[in-house]
């Protein structure tokens, strides 16, 4: 099944990837088994990719290759939709891959999107710049955006497997254009560098992400509070502390003691001690003090097991607000986990802690969030309150920096170089003269602001320039990539070792891509040629070059940048073959190597058959004269010779086009060949013959006949004569099916009873057609023999023999046979010197559906006396004398008007009826 391209003339997008990433993606021997992972459906896939036909072409291409190394020829733009997707539909394995390629390209079904959960981060960054952007992206990419937000929010437990690198060794992203030529630097230069970008995460939002307090109520009893900080010696007991104090010495032992409302513990025989307000190496100098005086040579080891809590009440734009039971060490950061981070309309860059009215200090989270940076931060104390504000300015920034993101500024006089080093600086590819931020204007306007402003200019300028830029609210940044694609390249493609990309280097001539043999495969073609393009439009020439004359540099020609050296394949330009027909293993034609000789190609078809004439073969060769004529020479080879090597001059060179003829021995065929012999002689049985033996020579060898035999009846059989009778019998059946309609049309059978007539016809004709079906023919020859050999030896009835031939000689069979339309259609006692005529009578004559005027005679050696027969008789049939084995025949009358269709069905009962006389001979075996 040939696919039928489909006209498309879409562009192809390659997400990340290049059209190998796209292989690597589908079909890498080390990625999951995509049939164990989740599968869209049919209908799924289709409408995905209809929506997207760059995506749809990017799979074609990898479906495409697929078949190539399953040897289908095939190119991807000869695959249509149609067959496409019924591939799809009818291969389970092609379905997953697919399903997992549109999956890690963010691809979701429109049924999985629907049911995905609201996102928290509703108001802020969905407004200001995730629903901006959804509105210019298409449908499947706004799926993938909603995609990754919810991945952010109530994805899976591990949330990096929804992370988009952005490094600097990824492939870039490219849009290709269709290109007028298939040549790798043509397809480079149609790309272009697409807008891809999706929603934009809010930087720092998943750090607040608590799933396991997402799933069950928050921990509000201080019980659970992770002690993110060391305890040092000076820590301050309180309150709601528990002590641990380890004995050793005199005594072992381990006590418990939490501090009371009053400050105060209670130890064994020391009574109550105070420490509220003590350090925590004041508190073990003074615990170890007390102890000491009721026990000898104790020692003593005091720890914090469990931190008081404190009620810090979180408030502000965050997701629980509310009072929160803390631990008394607990950052501001710890505080603002618990409460399950700000909302979208928080800050994450200043944060206020209150004591009262009293402002204790700024907090801000980009130092922790960015650097790592943990600073000693003001310890809180019961009724703190910790207020989260409404974000401030937030610039969105993406393309080529290492963490595309939302970010907050610290204030307003934040610059691009800031911004861009909080999104972790430039990748490798990012291109600092195309900086693009889209704001809004002090009138409200958008406008498109470029940065620097002239692509002129240095690089130091550039970052100059990028230092100075102020940022307002709402600015989106844009970092375009560098070109996709090296402008200092030239391409080897065709039938080299090495296929791909080059460095071009100033100066570069073609033997420094081209120095030897071992740079291309087996057999490359005289002609190459270098694809150039020409500036300044770049568009195509070609050079055609020797390369025989390069690798021996005689001929080296100057490259440019995009240059394209193809080289072919012998057997790809106007490829030269030979062909070897006959007696050979593998006789066919075969691509001609350089100077290929006849008997090379007979060793390369497998070498002689037994049968195989050696002493000679025909060669055929062809040249053009005049470039518009044809001639055909042919010569004799001494094939044999020139195989075996025994006569040097018989081996001959071939040309393009020759036909070598490996004759058969003559009479090779007629080896193992031989007649058979059956019936009444005295040694029946097969018998080998040469060519030339006659029936008699045969006979004689099977011992003659015996005195049973009825030599006159004899039936030879031949398998030449049958096949003939075959395509007669056939052309008969044609012609009688062909020319019915020519009876019912007969103007002799229209009035009342013409419908009868007809379906008499259509009967007789249904009769005849089936005993010509049902009795083929037996391929008899009409032999004329007698019991005394050398009478009838060397004349004409001693025929010559064929093999395969069956010669059957049976008894006399002492009856006459009358069939066909008579009242008794018998076998009657032979009787000698009684004619047809009496015959019938004794069978009780013809009945009245006989056709009388036709009655014919079958002899028993198989010939026909009808009254059409010009001979002894004149005519009269019924006055033939019979011998034994004969068969009388009354056929039936034919209706109808039509002398065309009489005679063919007179023709077709007597086709039919011969075959009674071979079933009469082996009756009588």
């Amino acid at each position: 099944m040939q696919p039928v391209a489909d006209g498309s003339e879409d562009a192809t997008i390659e997400g990340s990837s290049e059209r190998s990433g796209a292989d690597s993606d589908l079909s890498a021997p080390n990625a999951p088994n995509p049939v164990a992972q989740i599968l869209f459906s049919t209908g799924q896939i289709i409408s995905i990719l209809q929506q997207n036909p760059d995506v749809a072409m990017e799979l074609k291409s990898v479906l495409a290759d697929q078949m190539q190394a399953q040897g289908v020829e095939i190119d991807a733009e000869q695959i249509s939709d149609e067959f496409f997707y019924d591939q799809i539909a009818a291969n389970v394995t092609l379905r997953a891959k697919v399903s997992a390629y549109l999956r890690t390209r963010g691809y979701v079904p429109e049924v999985e999107d629907s049911a995905a959960p609201e996102n928290f981060a509703g108001s802020r960054t969905e407004s200001g710049f995730k629903q901006a952007e959804e509105d210019e992206l298409p449908t499947a990419s706004r799926q993938s955006t909603r995609l990754d937000h919810n991945a952010v929010n109530y994805g899976e437990e591990n949330p990096r497997q929804e992370e988009k690198t952005n490094a600097s060794t990824d492939l870039p992203a490219v849009i290709r254009q269709p290109a007028p030529y298939d040549l790798q630097s043509m397809r480079d230069l149609y790309t272009q560098v697409p807008k891809l970008e999706g929603g934009l995460k809010r930087f720092g939002s998943d750090v607040f992400i608590n799933r396991a307090a997402s799933k069950s109520a928050p921990d509000t009893s201080g019980l659970g509070t992770p002690l993110d900080i060391p305890l040092g010696p000076d820590y301050v007991v309180g309150p709601g502390d528990t002590l641990a104090i380890d004995l050793w010495g005199s005594v072992t032992q381990r006590l418990t003691r939490t501090i009371d409302r009053d400050g105060s513990i209670l130890l064994p025989e020391a009574g109550s001690v105070e420490l509220a307000g003590l350090s925590l190496g004041k508190t073990q100098n003074l615990i170890e003090g007390a102890l000491k005086e009721q026990y000898r040579d104790v020692e003593s080891a005091v720890t914090v097991s469990r931190l008081r809590s404190v009620r810090v009440y979180v408030v502000g734009d965050v997701e629980r607000p509310g009072g929160y039971d803390i631990s008394s060490l607990s950052t501001p950061l710890s505080a603002l986990y618990a409460a399950g981070g700000p909302t979208t309309a928080g800050s994450l860059r200043i944060l206020r802690h209150y004591r009262g009215a009293q402002l204790i200090e700024d907090v801000d989270l980009y130092d922790f969030l960015l650097h790592g940076i943990r600073k000693r931060y003001a310890r809180f104390e019961s009724g703190d309150a910790l207020l989260v504000p409404p974000a401030g300015a937030l610039v969105a920034i993406d393309g080529a920096v290492k963490r595309p993101a939302i970010y907050e500024l610290e204030d307003k006089k934040a610059t691009l170089a800031e911004v861009i080093a909080d999104a972790g600086g430039f990748t490798a590819a990012a291109s600092l003269s195309h900086i693009e931020i889209d704001r809004i204007d002090a009138d409200h306007r958008r406008e498109t602001v470029t940065v620097p402003d002239s692509e002129t200019q240095t690089a130091l300028t550039a970052m100059n320039a990028i230092s100075d830029f102020a940022m307002r609210d709402g600015d989106r940044i844009h970092i375009e990539p560098i070109l996709p694609y090296s402008q200092r390249s030239i391409y080897l493609a065709g039938h080299v070792a090495r296929t791909g990309r080059l460095p071009y280097t100033d100066g570069m001539r073609l033997s420094d891509v081209l120095r030897g043999d071992r740079d291309l495969l087996p057999e490359p073609a005289d002609r190459g040629e270098i694809v150039r393009l020409v500036p300044p439009d770049l568009h195509a020439e070609i050079i055609d070059f020797n390369v025989p004359d390069v690798l021996a540099g005689h001929a080296n020609a100057n490259l440019q940048p995009y240059d394209t050296i193809r080289i072919f394949g012998r057997y790809q330009v106007d490829a030269p073959t030979v062909t070897i027909s006959g007696e050979v293993m593998r006789p066919g034609t075969y691509p001609m190597s350089h100077s290929m000789t006849a008997a090379q190609l007979v060793r390369m078809a497998g070498g002689f058959k037994r049968d195989a004439l050696l002493e000679s073969a025909d060669l055929a060769s062809y040249k053009v004269n005049d470039g518009n004529r044809v001639v055909e020479r042919e010569s004799t080879v001494q094939i044999g010779a020139a195989v075996a090597g025994t006569d040097s001059n018989a081996d001959v060179p071939l040309k393009p086009g020759d036909i070598l003829a490996i004759h058969q021995i003559a009479n090779w065929n007629d080896i193992g060949e031989s007649v058979t012999v059956n019936g009444q002689v005295r040694y029946p049985g097969s018998y080998g013959f040469r060519d030339g033996d006659h029936l008699s020579s045969v006979l004689r060898r099977a011992g003659g006949f015996l005195p049973s035999a009825y030599p006159a009846g004899a039936v030879l059989i031949r398998a030449e004569v049958r096949e003939l009778e075959q395509k007669s019998r056939e052309e008969l059946i044609r012609q009688i099916e062909t020319n019915s309609e020519t009876a019912r049309l007969s103007p002799s059978l229209s009035g009342a009873n013409g419908a009868t007539v007809l379906q008499a016809i259509q009967a007789q004709q249904d009769q005849v057609l089936a005993n010509l079906k049902n009795h083929p023919p037996a391929g008899r020859m009409v032999i004329d023999i007698s019991s005394d050999i050398d009478q009838w030896a060397n004349t004409t009835a001693d025929i010559e023999l064929r093999r395969g031939d069956v010669l059957t000689i049976p008894k006399r069979p002492g009856f006459v046979l009358v069939t066909g339309q008579v009242y008794n259609a018998t076998a009657l006692a032979f009787t000698p010197g009684k004619s047809a005529g009496w015959y019938l009578r004794c069978a009780g004559g013809s009945s009245a559906a006989a056709d009388r005027k036709e009655i014919f005679v079958i002899r028993a050696n198989g010939a026909v006396v009808g009254r059409r027969s010009r001979g002894l008789f004149d005519g009269n049939v019924l006055a033939t004398k019979l011998n034994p084995g004969d068969v009388v025949v009354a056929p039936q009358k034919i209706i109808g008007g039509s002398f065309l269709w009489r005679n063919l069905l007179s023709t077709g009962q007597i086709a039919s009826s011969i075959a009674i006389t071979a079933g009469v001979a082996a009756a009588t075996l």
